[in-house]
């Protein structure tokens, strides 16, 4: 998968990211997605900027946790998945990418 593909993902994903009322950066290995809820709907772009929450995550590590294949929890644990700021906004995440 591309960043762009990524990209368009989440953004479609995003429309459900109201609750979240923050921003996030998924920082990959290809680049970072910027998610800004704080505004209706979210806006989601490939901009480097400040966020609540950083989740350093590979693609690969990315696709595989939103099929099923990879428990974000056992990421997390195994340092696949990294978390840098509000961990509640990181928890939040989880229930906008399902």
């Amino acid at each position: 998968m591309t960043l762009q593909e990524l990209t368009d993902q989440i953004r479609t994903k995003a429309t459900h990211a109201d609750s979240l009322n923050a921003t996030a950066k998924i920082v990959t290995d290809q680049g970072v997605v910027y998610i800004d809820a704080t505004q209706s709907p979210a806006v989601v772009s490939n901009d480097d900027k400040p966020a609540d929450c950083d989740l350093h995550v590979s693609i690969n590590d990315l696709v595989r946790m939103g099929t099923g294949d990879l428990n974000p929890m056992m990421a997390f644990m195994s340092g696949k998945l990294k978390v840098k700021g509000d961990m509640g906004i990181a928890m939040k995440m989880g229930q906008v990418m399902a």
